[in-house]
């Protein structure tokens, strides 16, 4: 146990929706036929889910705090309808409609923020009006009609990085120093992390399972270099896919290492308690919404980035998929508990799902009541684990090995002395 926990670098429990969602894809790789781990297939599953994992970041710091937005799928679509109609009425160049999205978000946060922290609305309340307000403005805006994006958004809704030298390597070389950056990124914060341990605890730490780690890693990063990078030709990792590394690894830094990170999880922990500490909680709260708009602005744009123009109906349910995401991903109902890295990874379950299940010909219906059902059954294993007294799964199993160990001595001993 001791040795499994140094290689992994932590306890097996941190780990259970990774290995759940490496289950996931191995068994609907096995029941498509093999159409599941394709080149074609996982870049699609990633620009195709990259804006919902935006909105799940965001939302995870809502729901931190023991806030929630339920507005979010709604500003989305406001802000990508808003950014292609300033484009096409006013003949705006592309990126000035962009900026001109991102204000509306931001100001669309603002307003939400103003009203949970100043007044001291409930996020619930606050954001199911703005869902009712910008879900009718941008029918109202659009007239119920589409409006083409402009075509430079293409990039960042279904855009690819550069193919070059395939005819030397075998692979998009863009992909390639990618994950070749991603490896050394890794075996550089190892072996920083491990530098660290052996200053606070003045001994040694031991080598060989940080190697087998490293090891580990760099060979599941070089396999999904691989496979992202030997697609069809003028195909590579997903720009959308860039875009939420970057996000991933901000926000990362954001909550973990900043002032502003720490003050979100105390006012989730403890609302009373922060604000005798010195937190001011309606800034936090503030700012936390004011966040949460921002990146459904970016969603949006995204999105009609991908799909070339902004609709009427664009937004509807995502804010159901963003909160999925966090709760599968271990984050608390009560607030306080949740991390960026583990929201994504219930976030990529849920588009696993969505992949699998469609390849599979799964209906719509029928793939709402898995995905809901995964939800709740994901929700109740982590209330059963964080449960005073009560053990994980992996821990009552290791539990019955070791005592059928036991078991099996005693008796060896027992006829030993016969």
């Amino acid at each position: 146990m001791k040795s499994r926990k140094k290689i992994l670098g932590g306890e097996i429990k941190q780990y259970t929706m990774v290995i759940a969602l490496v289950v996931l894809i191995i068994v609907f790789h096995i029941a498509t036929g093999g159409r599941m781990i394709t080149s074609s297939n996982m870049q699609n599953l990633i620009s195709g889910n990259a804006y919902v994992l935006v909105l799940a970041i965001g939302m995870l710091m809502v729901i931190v705090i023991g806030q929630i937005d339920l507005s979010v799928g709604s500003v989305a679509g406001f802000v990508g309808m808003v950014t292609a109609i300033s484009a096409r009425n006013f003949e705006l160049p592309w990126w000035i409609a962009v900026l001109i999205g991102i204000a509306v978000g931001l100001i669309i946060g603002a307003w939400q923020g103003f009203w949970l922290s100043k007044f001291g609305i409930p996020g619930f309340i606050t954001t199911l009006g703005g869902q009712m307000i910008f879900r009718g403005a941008v029918i109202w805006i659009s007239k119920s009609i589409s409006v083409p994006a402009p075509k430079e958004l293409k990039i960042f809704g279904a855009g690819h990085l550069p193919d070059f030298g395939r005819e030397f390597t075998g692979m998009n070389n863009s992909t390639l120093i990618l994950g070749l950056l991603v490896i050394g990124w890794y075996i550089f914060s190892q072996l920083r992390k491990r530098a660290k341990e052996t200053k606070l605890t003045h001994e040694s730490q031991p080598v060989l399972p940080l190697v087998i780690r490293i090891v580990l890693m760099s060979i599941a990063i070089g396999y999904l270099t691989h496979l992202f990078g030997t697609g069809r030709t003028g195909t590579s990792f997903p720009v959308p896919g860039l875009i939420l590394v970057a996000l991933v690894i901000i926000y990362h830094i954001v909550t973990t290492r900043t002032r502003f990170g720490r003050h979100i999880y105390a006012v989730g922990g403890n609302k009373s308690a922060a604000a005798l500490s010195g937190v001011n909680v309606q800034k936090t709260y503030f700012l936390t919404m004011l966040n949460m708009s921002f990146l459904a602005a970016l969603a949006g744009i995204m999105f009609i980035g991908r799909s070339t123009a902004a609709g009427p109906s664009d937004g509807t349910g995502w804010e159901l998929d963003a909160i999925a995401a966090v709760f599968i991903g271990g984050a608390a109902v009560s607030g306080g508990v949740g991390t960026v890295m583990a929201t994504i990874v219930g976030g990529l379950v849920m588009a696993v799902l969505n992949s699998g299940l469609m390849l599979l010909g799964v209906g719509a219906d029928r793939t709402q009541v898995i995905k809901g059902l995964v939800l709740l059954l994901a929700v109740a294993f982590d209330v059963y684990n964080k449960t005073q007294g009560k053990k994980s799964i992996v821990g009552m199993i290791q539990q019955n090995f070791n005592r059928l160990k036991k078991t099996e001595k005693s008796d060896n001993s027992k006829l030993t002395a016969r």
